[in-house]
């Protein structure tokens, strides 16, 4: 294989296999390697939003701290090497390299006819990478749904669902309670559960949590912030109370990813991962998350975000209408054609005065012709494909 090139053309063939629920194929491929992810220490993620975000300011409390830190999250913005991080520092293109290679030679000599998915094969490699390099706890997010998800496969010491709104609901069921059992999924016997989640959601995960022995700490209920200031909030946690806590990421929604991580982070304190209150809080206000409400340069202000549902597309709205009030805004929108892309382009209409549609370069993209037509009343200026 010619360097990481051929090892992206390999995992983007892989990629063409879409999206394939069940634990089969990546238990396969892990028995193959030895099964790193008997080896290591996680937290597992899963949730409708804010996935990457808590995983982010989790990780970067538990470097300050001075663990050794693995973090798996999905999609990337730039590089594949982005997935796939120890304290910060992403895999080297090398490494990619060798691992695929790897894998990819034993797989084909135990069953080359053998079917399996993208994230079947980079979730093998996240984990067999931060088993080889000694990572002393691992942070691991979902990359759709819980249940089914290839990251399943790990017994975490914490697992944390953030939220539960609509998306995916082709895979994960048209209604809330369907996705909160999905992503439920991640829960495993005695082992904590935090959570953002509320109502019908939040009754759905205390019942599996309960049938299987699990407590439950929600948002709201058994712990809470309060917002001091943009960015910053005091934390009423299950046993400890932090002021002023600064989380390094735009918008009142970080306040409670915020939270989330600090409340994982008492649960890991019980479980053999001690964790100071200062690192709680220079970990947090060191946290950087690319692609989420960044700006990329000033004057003229220009916003970058991920927002990629209805619940995220909210945040965007209210973190613009909030702090660019009476200033010209211009939007420009690409989406993949499996997001509810009617509801969102829908919400951000009336917040714009100018809208620019356009595509990302991937596959799933949908041409932006195909949208002019959900924006009723919006000033589409151009098409870009």
């Amino acid at each position: 294989m010619k360097g990481l090139s051929g090892a992206l053309e390999y995992l983007n063939v892989l990629e063409k296999n879409g999206t394939v629920f069940g634990l089969a194929n990546i238990e396969w491929i892990l028995d193959l390697l030895d099964n790193p992810e008997k080896s290591l220490k996680t937290v597992h993620i899963a949730g409708t939003n804010g996935k990457g975000s808590v995983a982010s300011i989790l990780s970067s409390i538990l470097q300050e701290e001075g663990y050794k830190v693995g973090k798996y999250t999905s999609p990337h913005l730039l590089s594949f090497t982005e997935r796939i991080a120890i304290d910060g520092i992403e895999i080297s293109e090398k490494e990619v390299e060798a691992i695929t290679d790897e894998i990819r030679e034993k797989v084909q000599r135990a069953d080359k006819n053998r079917f399996f998915t993208f994230f079947d094969f980079t979730t093998a490699m996240a984990l067999l990478h931060f088993s080889r390099k000694g990572a002393e706890i691992s942070v691991i997010e979902t990359g759709l749904g819980g249940r089914l998800d290839s990251t399943n496969v790990v017994r975490p010491l914490v697992s944390v669902i953030t939220n539960v709104d609509y998306d995916h609901t082709d895979y994960l069921g048209k209604e809330l309670e369907n996705i909160a059992r999905e992503k439920a999924g991640i829960i495993k016997e005695g082992v904590p559960v935090v959570t953002g989640a509320g109502g019908i959601p939040l009754s759905v995960i205390e019942r599996i949590a309960g049938e299987l022995g699990s407590p439950v700490a929600a948002l709201g209920r058994d712990f809470a912030f309060r917002k001091v200031r943009d960015g910053q909030m005091t934390y009423e946690g299950l046993g400890m109370r932090l002021e002023e806590v600064r989380v390094n990421l735009r918008g009142d929604h970080q306040l409670a990813n915020g939270a989330l991580a600090l409340c994982t982070c008492e649960y890991l304190s019980r479980s053999g991962f001690p964790i100071s209150e200062t690192s709680m809080t220079q970990g947090a206000s060191r946290v950087e998350w690319p692609g989420r409400l960044e700006v990329v340069r000033e004057k003229p202000t220009v916003l970058l975000d991920g927002a990629h549902n209805p619940h995220g597309i909210r945040a965007l709205k209210e973190y613009v209408a909030g702090r660019y009030e009476g200033i010209k805004k211009i939007l420009v929108f690409g989406v993949m054609r499996d997001k509810e892309y009617e509801v969102m382009l829908r919400e951000l209409t009336g917040s714009f005065q100018e809208i620019v549609l356009t595509r990302p370069l991937i596959e799933r993209a949908l041409p932006p012709g195909s949208l002019e037509v959900h924006a009723p009343g919006a000033h589409v200026t151009a098409t870009v494909e």
